[in-house]
């Protein structure tokens, strides 16, 4: 199992005394509110916006089904009377900080590995010993039965009241849509809720390119189970698409088979071809529920996570503008200001931290999929160290792969290698906030550690860094390459030598966290939704 590490910054350390107002009220303040709305409503017809209230009302369902996931019963939550607690209940889905594991709520202990997809009591030698297929699968709950034993219930069947809530929802919706495409893709993801099998549902979402509105619901991410990384967190967003942003970064998407063509690593690791229907969309998300709306928010998601969609149709990147526009406003760039060396300030650029963001999300589309020796697929082999080495390849390979682009000339002219790799840095230096015990937060450390190792920036008695970026942009290109492969071979022991040699918060780190808490400059967001 996955080995969960305790963070040595002090701030964090002091947080986890459950019970205490003032150490739930800090950990709350490290969030900024900021408001999510659009202003593409003005756009949206009568019967587009019945649409999009159903799409709303089947959200605050999988909202329900992601307490039960990740917790259990939200009242327990919603009743606490510390204002403090009941509000960062609400943030983190439960009485536990996402970050590092620990209860802010007398009485609770630490966070379960498996959330609530497994029994509380049940070991891993159980676990594995119980000869049951179902058990890996990404839609079934593990729970006992009446005499005791292990058994797997589906998704469908234990939350048949909340989905049956969503079906009715999205049924309404697809009588109200005038789209035959919107409607078709709402059937297909009823039947897909109702079954757990989500093929035909995922390649309907992706030849729905014809509709400003945009619903992506049901069991998607895997981070959430830290136990075997295999049971998905259902999860909701609500988007408009952002017609002329689309526009401009559409010739991207024609990209993506010479992007993949151009991976730093072995030609027998770039056998993965994805379809030819991928795409990248700009959106405002303007209401997320469930694992969207939990913890860390995202600003971007690449979707679906089916190899074989992936492989027929491909993927579409969605890129959630409004909220990488806040948190660049509220964390990237005032934190930039307080880290970086006084003239490498310039570099900062609200450009560079769309890009970055929109190829990291490409690089999760392509890379590999399929071990190469009969391993199976990158998670089967990798078990509880995928999604790491997951977020590892996305991180690494986004920036390589746009610098690449900018060195060819195919990137927004105004974007330079400078700006790309100076607003990393300091992304980089932000994102691992998030802790060792959480995938991304872990692998942004692991790229942070293996930087300053080559060299890649320098820190003065001051604490602030100096980017060199010709070192940074070896150092990427190196571990990128280090990451394609061990998902190639399966090579689950190269993973944990990472994890191991360059995943514990290093004295610098701490050093510049405590920096930007001092400065008050948040570590996330949470949403306060206008609509």
């Amino acid at each position: 199992m996955k080995k969960i590490f305790v963070s040595v910054l002090c701030a964090l350390a002091l947080t986890a005394c459950g019970g205490n107002r003032d150490a739930a009220q800090e950990m709350l303040d490290d969030y900024a509110d900021i408001q999510i709305g659009s202003s593409f409503f003005e756009g949206i017809s009568d019967n587009g916006r019945e649409v999009l209230n159903y799409f709303k009302l089947a959200s605050v369902a999988a909202d329900d089904i992601y307490w039960k996931q990740n917790f259990g019963d939200k009242k327990q939550m919603t009743s606490l009377s510390n204002h403090a607690q009941k509000e960062l209940a609400a943030v983190n889905y439960g009485p536990w900080n996402r970050i590092d594991g620990q209860s802010f709520v007398d009485g609770w202990g630490v966070r379960p590995l498996g959330a609530n997809f497994y029994p509380a009591d049940m070991t891993a030698e159980e676990f594995a010993d119980w000869d049951e297929p179902l058990k890996n699968s990404p839609y079934t709950l593990v729970r006992r039965d009446s005499e005791g034993k292990l058994s797997a219930v589906w998704y469908h069947d234990e939350y048949k009241e909340e989905i049956g809530r969503i079906a009715s929802y999205l049924t309404a919706a697809a009588n109200y849509t005038i789209k035959p495409s919107v409607r078709e893709y709402l059937l297909a993801k009823i039947a897909a809720l109702q079954t757990d099998e989500y093929y035909e549902s995922d390649k309907l979402w992706l030849s729905m390119d014809d509709s400003k509105m945009d619903l992506i619901i049901g069991p998607q991410e895997t981070e959430d189970d830290r136990l075997n990384g295999v049971k998905t967190s259902y999860e909701a967003y609500v988007l408009l698409k952002d017609l002329e942003l689309t526009a401009s970064i559409d010739n991207f998407t024609s990209l993506i088979p010479e992007l993949q063509a151009s991976l730093p690593c072995d030609e027998a690791y770039k056998a993965f071809s994805p379809g030819s229907a991928s795409s990248i969309y700009a959106y405002d998300a303007v209401y997320c529920a469930g694992s969207a709306n939990a913890g860390v928010k995202k600003i971007a998601v690449n979707l679906p996570y089916d190899l074989r969609v992936q492989q027929e149709m491909g993927t579409r990147t969605a890129l959630l503008n409004n909220v990488i526009n806040a948190k660049y406003a509220k964390i990237i760039l005032p934190a930039g200001r307080l880290l970086l060396a006084g003239e490498q300030t310039k570099y900062l650029d609200h450009l560079a931290f769309f890009w970055n963001t929109a190829m990291r999300e490409v690089a999760h589309g392509i890379g590999v999929k399929e071990t190469v020796n009969g391993r199976g697929t990158v998670l089967e082999a990798l078990g509880d160290e995928a999604l790491t080495m997951e977020e590892l390849k996305g991180d690494a390979l986004g920036l390589y792969l746009d610098l690449q682009l900018i060195a060819s000339g195919q990137m927004d002219p105004l974007l330079t290698r400078e700006d790309a790799i100076t607003t990393y840095v300091v992304t980089l230096i932000r994102s691992s906030r998030f802790g060792e015990a959480n995938a991304l937060g872990s692998a942004n450390i692991i790229l942070y550690n293996y930087l300053k190792e080559q060299g890649g920036f320098s820190i003065d008695r001051n604490g602030h860094y100096a980017v060199d970026f010709d070192k940074a942009e070896r150092a990427i290109t190196d571990i990128a390459s280090r990451v394609l492969t061990l998902q190639a071979t399966g090579d689950r022991a190269a993973a944990l030598k990472l994890v191991t040699d360059y995943g514990t918060t290093s004295e610098s780190l701490s050093q510049s966290f405590a920096g930007l808490r001092q400065a008050r400059i948040p570590m996330d967001v949470r949403f306060q939704f206008v609509w």
